[in-house]
């Protein structure tokens, strides 16, 4: 099995992560502070996305549920802008971060040596152009769709740097973290 993990990190970075690291679920560090950052619409996406606060339940529900998990792929991909106020750039970035999740994590779902997996990634369900939430239907694609790692109270500078994998990766750049949850 430690084998198949080791793949997956190697197929993470061929199919272009610039990092990626196996963790154990119980290690991951939680909190619901993450939440209020939500509540605060700091992204705003609140209330705006099926896969996102408040709509994606409880945070003391989601991080029972993470913990169901007993370990996990996390990787991150770092996008250069051209200034630190790049606005499409970081955009642009988070498109591409979109791009490489769904082709890591094709792969995973591929891969039939999991009971289940949890994919995460940075921000709000991007899978549709404009999310079913917003014209009052349900998700059209509950199968595709995917939460972000801050919804979930994951900690995410915290769990990066324990896993030596820098958060901020230098001037002028832009960075975004996935994490996907296998139960064995």
């Amino acid at each position: 099995m430690e084998t198949v993990l080791n793949d997956f990190v190697k197929e993470a970075l061929a199919l272009n992560a610039t990092h990626a690291s196996l963790v154990e679920v119980e290690k991951i560090p939680f909190s619901e502070d993450f939440r209020k950052l939500c509540e605060e619409n700091s992204c705003g996406s609140y209330d705006k996305n099926w896969m996102c606060p408040p709509t994606v339940g409880p945070i003391s529900d989601l991080i029972k549920r993470a913990l169901e998990f007993d370990r996990g792929l996390l990787f991150q991909t770092v996008h250069q802008l051209e200034d630190s106020f790049d606005w499409e750039g970081m955009q642009e970035g988070q498109a591409n971060h979109e791009k490489i999740f769904r082709k890591i994590l094709e792969h995973v779902e591929n891969n039939d040596v999991f009971r289940e997996i949890l994919p995460l990634s940075a921000g709000p369900c991007m899978y549709c152009k404009k999310c079913a939430h917003l014209v009052g239907k349900e998700c059209y694609f509950l199968d595709k769709a995917v939460s972000s790692v801050e919804a979930y109270g994951i900690d995410v500078m915290s769990l990066v740097k324990a896993y030596g994998i820098s958060y901020n990766n230098g001037q002028n750049t832009v960075s975004y973290v996935a994490l996907i949850l296998f139960k064995m």
